[in-house]
């Protein structure tokens, strides 16, 4: 699965951190980090941080 942040919304709030950790993070700069080409295995998770996410700028591609 595809994952894709719209960085434009993205405003670095966070609660995709704390719903996939493994997928996404924070960069020595403070902002969004994330796994493009994520497994599928982590799909749930990814699920629960684009819809935790205040921008909504977190989508799914297969």
């Amino acid at each position: 699965m595809k994952v894709v942040v719209d960085m434009n919304k993205c405003q670095d709030h966070g609660q995709c951190v704390f719903a996939a950790p493994d997928i996404f993070g924070f960069d020595d700069a403070g902002h969004l980090a994330y796994v493009a080409d994520a497994d599928d295995a982590l799909r749930d998770e990814v699920e629960e941080a684009a819809d935790v996410c205040p921008l909504q700028a977190i989508r799914i591609e297969e």
